[in-house]
């Protein structure tokens, strides 16, 4: 991911949901942050925090067979 924040803008961040860490958690960065945390408190070793990217592109042939497959009418 080539994004790189400032502590400013990783401050603004921390209530911001579409995060994700290798073990598995995810939701608000305050939320990977704080489980981060409780496993780095164990003797684990902390994971990378990544964000989330969900911007997906259907084209209208894709959208209409998803509407047909959930017997939408078309």
């Amino acid at each position: 991911m080539a994004n790189k924040y400032s502590d400013e803008e990783l401050r603004s961040l921390v209530k911001t949901p579409g995060w994700k860490d290798a073990h598995g958690a995810s939701g608000t960065l305050e939320d990977v942050l704080k489980a981060s945390h409780e496993r780095k408190q164990s003797g684990e070793k902390a994971s990378l925090i990544q964000q989330i990217e969900n911007e997906v592109e259907l084209d209208m042939l894709q959208i209409e067979k998803l509407w047909r497959y959930l017997g939408l009418p078309v």
